[in-house]
């Protein structure tokens, strides 16, 4: 009888112990699940958030490029100008 109890004992203890830990696995999991779900999210946020800067940038270099194309533009046509005006100095001066 003794031997009944102890074995049973054994089992139910096993059976309980079991089950805690199915429970707390279970619990891990699910919050391993939430964590990835969550990383998941912040990464596709971050990816988004750099192509946004990266449309932005490259929009705000596009636009600066054009202002230095047209300040070349004028550079060059004052140096046409004062090429054209030391060339008539130099025939007035023949």
């Amino acid at each position: 009888m003794k031997g009944i109890i102890k074995h049973t004992l054994k089992k139910v203890t096993l059976e309980l112990v079991y089950q805690v830990v199915d429970e707390r696995t279970t619990e891990i999991v699910s919050e391993i699940k939430e964590v990835k779900k969550r990383q998941e999210d912040d990464f596709r946020y971050l990816v988004q958030k750099m192509d946004t800067d990266i449309g932005q940038l490259r929009s705000e270099v596009k636009n600066e490029i054009g202002q230095l194309r047209t300040e070349i533009g004028a550079i060059n046509q004052r140096i046409d100008t004062i090429i054209q005006m030391l060339m008539t100095i130099q025939q007035g001066q023949k």
